[in-house]
């Protein structure tokens, strides 16, 4: 999927989430804006509750929602799911969508009224939700293949060549050159490097080669340098992941367990929706 199709994949999900809510806002605002109290002599009460058929309606499609968007996302991480036909990081997006505008649809179905064993599911969600924020940021910036497979260190550094030896052999540069290409390398200082960078330009430019060939070498350079960083992130991110792990997974546990426990009571209490 090239970027261009995958940003109108993105911006498709993003305007449905923001028509919906905008839509459920519009269509029950006098009631969720009546006082608790008086709710009950709102003349669509019946209709817009927890228990009406419009509210008890949202809570199930919105937990379905969110149910279907983990399992597969589950199924497709650690099983391989549909391995051929969706690419991961596609999936994710997916994930996110549901596990967005499911929780969303959960809201409205409370309207606005939380207490008990209600209110603990509710912002166990929205731990969840906002730790799974959290989480795209940081995965998008573990480097990946083209599938969406997270790459491993030791992947990202067998990516990496002797750079020094590589231009000494194909350009012939002396030593005090690659003397700055290696400082260049072992250096993750962005100002820093911009000013070697700048300076290496000026050496390459006093000698003998060909504009193309310091271009070439320019390249190089600047490509085993974002090489490097990208090993220095994959490091970063994979500890930032482990910690996140704690945060998101035992609140979407809670989370689950309340919801079983709240479906149990409505149905025992003969809340059956439509059925």
């Amino acid at each position: 999927m090239k970027k261009s199709v995958h940003f109108t994949y993105i911006a498709i999900m993003v305007i449905i989430t923001i028509a919906v809510t905008i839509y459920l806002f519009y269509t029950g605002y006098s009631y969720y804006n009546t006082p608790l109290e008086e709710r009950f002599y709102h003349p669509r009460h019946s209709w817009f509750k927890s228990s009406g058929i419009y509210g008890q309606g949202l809570g199930i499609v919105g937990t379905l929602m969110i149910l279907f968007g983990v399992v597969i996302y589950i199924l497709r991480k650690r099983y391989n799911f549909l391995a051929k036909q969706i690419r991961l990081k596609y999936l994710l997006e997916f994930h996110i969508f549901l596990c967005t505008l499911g929780p969303i649809l959960v809201l409205f179905h409370t309207a606005f009224k939380f207490g008990g064993i209600v209110s603990v599911a509710f912002w166990s969600m929205v731990a969840v939700v906002l730790s799974g924020v959290a989480g795209r940021f940081i995965y998008n910036q573990i480097p990946k293949t083209i599938e969406g497979r997270q790459l491993t260190i030791e992947e990202v550094k067998n990516m990496k060549t002797d750079l020094a030896v590589v231009l000494h052999q194909k350009f012939s540069l002396q030593s005090n050159t690659l003397d700055i290409v290696s400082d260049l390398m072992s250096n993750e200082n962005d100002i820093e490097n911009r000013k070697k960078l700048g300076y290496l330009r000026k050496v390459l430019s006093r000698g003998d080669l060909p504009k193309a060939d310091r271009k070439s070498i320019l390249k190089m350079v600047k490509d085993e340098i974002k090489l490097t960083k990208k090993i220095a992130r994959l490091k970063r991110m994979q500890n930032l992941f482990k910690y996140w792990h704690v945060a998101h997974m035992p609140f979407a546990i809670i989370m689950l367990i309340v919801v079983v426990i709240h479906v149990a009571v409505t149905v025992a209490f003969g809340y059956k929706w439509i059925f």
